[in-house]
């Protein structure tokens, strides 16, 4: 029983209103110090001096400061915002923090249909953002619908990943999970970043070697299909239980608990607490009677403190401005209109997720300019498009929400989700 209560029934209304004037009382406070600093003997010669490049705007500094304190403030902000950027929308709340908005748009006289998820990951705390396989056990070589990964992962919301080779399912660029660096990139294409509080998006290429004493050995690559025969290759376990052919003039190394513990030209069983290296043997011959390997795996830029890393192509909005490289990333076949998927982060820090329809008469899809400029009038600062065209299919509380060519989505190698936090994630 509340105390208060005891005394007077509108008593704890009345301290609640007081509550939050002494909560709005401290803001403008912290407002005042801030635009009035106290000024100290030593500041007396700069009092006066205008500082350059300075703009204060107190109405969005007084928003900022109430969001951190007051997590009703975010909410009521965040519900705004979203009727404002998607007026004359189908708009949904899934869970705090999380909108699902369904719109259509004309683009020279032709509907589109729009589905897109919004995330403000303060609000939406107890949730991860995370790339996931479609196998439960981290098989490459696997495809399932989005339906089947959403519920293998717990998740409320999915959208379909990086690009991948349709015969074996195997992600084609570059994916790392809590950590762990499955595929490496192709042509070096965009991928987006994930830390524990942000995103980051740019060009990314494998930074990673094979050491033993002087010997350095660069990694061209990680489970992915050999471009070119002078490449040298690691494939774990995920890849399958055998390395690929080597190339020719090639061999292999199987490598586990830091030893080479066999070498052939012809395909090698990959040790399950290891890898093997495929390569040259004019390269790789150079560890032949090595006591111990060290493999270093990372990236360029040098993303040390991001945890999950989801490969696309081409960039659409670059630092605030639509940029659609498709040229440099080797993605010339994807153009015209078609279904799209696509993700991009705001100045706030929000993900958003975007899925396409196209292809039929009352949703034509989108061109990747079109595109662009949709997730650039969404907010994002940067934004890349995901795999399209048949693939593109989302997910949202419970059910396939777009309409795919075949109902329910294809099934495909991999997914963007957001799910809830393990309790070890939450305590942390």
């Amino acid at each position: 029983m509340d105390t208060l209560d005891l005394y007077n029934g509108n008593t704890g209304k009345a301290t609640a209103l007081v509550q939050n004037l002494a909560v709005i009382g401290g803001v403008f406070v912290l407002l005042h110090l801030m635009l009035n600093p106290p000024i100290f003997a030593e500041d007396l010669k700069l009092a006066h001096a205008p500082v350059p490049g300075l703009t204060i705007d107190t109405g969005q500094t007084y928003n900022r400061i109430l969001n951190e304190i007051s997590p009703e403030a975010r909410t009521k902000n965040f519900d705004e915002s979203i009727r404002r950027k998607y007026p004359n929308s189908l708009i949904k709340t899934v869970t705090s923090g999380v909108k699902h908005v369904k719109m259509t748009k004309y683009y020279d006289g032709k509907p589109v249909r729009i589905n897109l998820v919004e995330i403000d990951r303060k609000l939406a705390s107890n949730f991860e953002i995370k790339p996931a396989l479609s196998s439960t056990t981290s098989n490459l070589k696997s495809r399932r619908t989005i339906t089947t990964i959403a519920k293998n992962t717990n998740s409320i919301v999915a959208l379909n990943g990086t690009f991948f080779k349709p015969q074996t399912g195997v992600p084609l660029g570059t994916l790392m999970i809590d950590g762990k660096m499955y595929t490496g990139p192709i042509y070096d294409r965009v991928a987006m970043g994930i830390t524990d509080d942000g995103f980051t998006m740019a060009r990314v290429q494998l930074d990673a070697n094979i050491k033993s004493g002087k010997q350095v050995i660069k990694i061209d690559n990680i489970n992915q299909p050999r471009m070119l025969s002078t490449h040298v290759i690691a494939y774990t376990s995920e890849w399958g239980s055998k390395a690929p052919a080597s190339p020719k003039y090639g061999t292999q190394l199987a490598i586990s608990g830091n030893k080479i513990i066999k070498a052939s030209a012809n395909p090698l069983d990959i040790p399950k607490d290891g890898y093997v290296i495929v390569g040259p043997k004019s390269i790789l011959s150079k560890l032949f009677g090595a006591n111990k390997v060290k493999v270093t795996i990372g990236t360029t830029p040098d993303w040390k403190d991001v945890n999950h890393i989801i490969s696309g192509g081409p960039y659409l909005v670059k630092n605030g401005d639509v940029f659609v490289d498709m040229t440099a990333q080797k993605l010339g076949a994807i153009g015209g209109k078609n279904p799209r998927s696509a993700i991009g982060y705001t100045a706030e820090g929000n993900l958003i997720m975007v899925a396409v329809d196209g292809r039929e008469g009352q949703s034509v899809g989108m061109t990747l300019m079109q595109l662009a400029n949709f997730m650039k009038n969404a907010g994002c600062i940067n934004a890349m498009n995901l795999d399209g065209g048949g693939s593109t299919v989302m997910y949202v509380d419970g059910q396939v929400v777009n309409k795919p060519a075949y109902k329910g989505g294809i099934a495909i190698s991999n997914a963007l989700v957001l799910s809830e936090k393990s309790e070890l994630a939450k305590a942390n």
